[in-house]
């Protein structure tokens, strides 16, 4: 099976300045992904798609060939992942002259998640599948304490008589720290619309994502602790 590892890192953070290229215990956060990609996969099948060349630089400076530019089409804050994926897919095809089975999809964002979480989620995956994908044990219940506006009036987001959490189904949140797709679903429907995918779970620790400063602060946080 071809997969195509698809690192995105866009220019322009505005709740952290230049986010993807801060230094985290010492080392660019775009390299976490860097170092867990380049564990799994060749060089030329690393796709790294970034809209502005100081990251690219950062990027060859951790050891990978930076194929292209993002198109500043695909770099605003509209811009959807699976347009951004589509695009690098249909150039990496093309430069290679491969077709690829899967895209593996790592986020800067995630710098915790393991080399080895990678290999066993990728191990999970099979060409009838539309995607595995990691996640963690959600912190919030739609049968519990999750609620929606109905006429001015807040309502249970689905219906159930539990009165105590542990009883509720488990449920499940995105973490954002690992995606195995598909290539020929990517190509045929949204993420959204996918209906065969599997869950690959991850910790509270590896599943932390780094969007705000509180972000980053929990992160080096929890560098801090696991060196005690």
């Amino acid at each position: 099976m071809k997969y195509l590892v698809i690192i995105t890192a866009r220019g322009g953070s505005k709740g952290i300045p230049k986010k993807n290229i801060k230094h985290l215990n010492g080392k660019p956060l775009i390299q976490y992904s860097i170092d867990v990609a380049k564990g799994i996969s060749d060089i030329e099948d690393i796709c790294f798609t970034s809209d502005s060349y100081e990251i690219i630089e950062v990027a060859k400076n951790g050891g990978l060939k930076v194929e292209f530019k993002r198109p500043e089409a695909l770099s605003t804050d509209t811009a959807n992942s699976r347009d951004v994926m589509l695009h690098a897919l249909g150039a990496y095809e093309k430069l290679h002259n491969k077709i690829y089975d899967a895209i593996i999809l790592l986020q800067p964002t995630s710098p915790f998640r393991t080399l080895e979480q990678v290999k066993n989620c990728i191990k999970l995956y099979t060409n009838d599948l539309d995607m595995v994908v990691s996640v963690k044990a959600a912190s919030a219940n739609p049968y519990y304490n999750l609620y929606e506006e109905e006429s001015g009036y807040l309502e249970s987001s689905k219906k159930g008589n539990f009165t105590r959490r542990q009883d509720c189904p488990e449920v499940w949140e995105f973490n954002g720290a690992i995606y195995v797709i598909n290539c020929n679903s990517l190509k045929a429907q949204s993420m959204k619309a996918f209906s065969k995918v599997k869950k690959f779970e991850m910790s509270e620790e590896t599943s932390i994502d780094i969007d705000t400063p509180l972000d980053w602060k929990i992160a080096e946080f929890h560098l801090q602790d696991t060196k005690l």
